[in-house]
């Protein structure tokens, strides 16, 4: 649809197709966390990965791979250390250190994860908040994009 407007420069071609899909993907996770009280379906670090998937669709940082995984294996580190060590700034400090040490042991880096184990250790968060939001989230992020840039032609 966005491909036929030949109108348009590609920069502005990649800036309207980029901050649409954004908004649509946003759009519905925001939709779900509030009409499902019974789960939180949006967390801050998912508007930071939406950033990679649909502006710098192509960089490694955005492949699926390092959105699902980062955010797993960095929200896993946070609770981890939470369940050893509880809230303090040494914890903080050595999940975030866990966190970059397995996504970078993985090749799994993705930034916007590197917020989920701060999320998990203020939080108190269990197992549970890795399955939900975390890797449910991941997951939803990663199929819309897959799915929108095929729609957009976008490699």
């Amino acid at each position: 649809i966005l491909m036929n407007l030949k109108f348009l420069s590609k920069n502005n071609k990649d800036l309207l197709i980029a901050s649409l899909g954004a908004f649509i993907c946003m759009f519905l996770i925001s939709y779900l966390n509030l009409i499902d009280e019974s789960n939180v379906w949006l967390i801050p670090p998912f508007g930071a990965s939406l950033v990679l998937v649909m502006a710098v669709h192509d960089s490694p940082l955005a492949k699926a791979r390092n959105v699902f995984f980062g955010h797993v294996i960095s929200a896993s580190s946070g609770v981890l250390v939470f369940y050893f060590l509880g809230n303090s700034p040494l914890s903080i400090s050595i999940g975030l250190t866990l966190a970059i040490i397995v996504m970078l042991f993985t090749k799994t880096i993705h930034p916007p994860a590197g917020a989920n184990p701060v999320i998990a250790i203020l939080g108190a968060k269990s197992f549970e908040f890795v399955i939900m939001p975390v890797a449910i989230g991941a997951s939803f992020i990663v199929i819309f994009a897959l799915i929108y840039n095929k729609l957009m032609k976008r490699s």
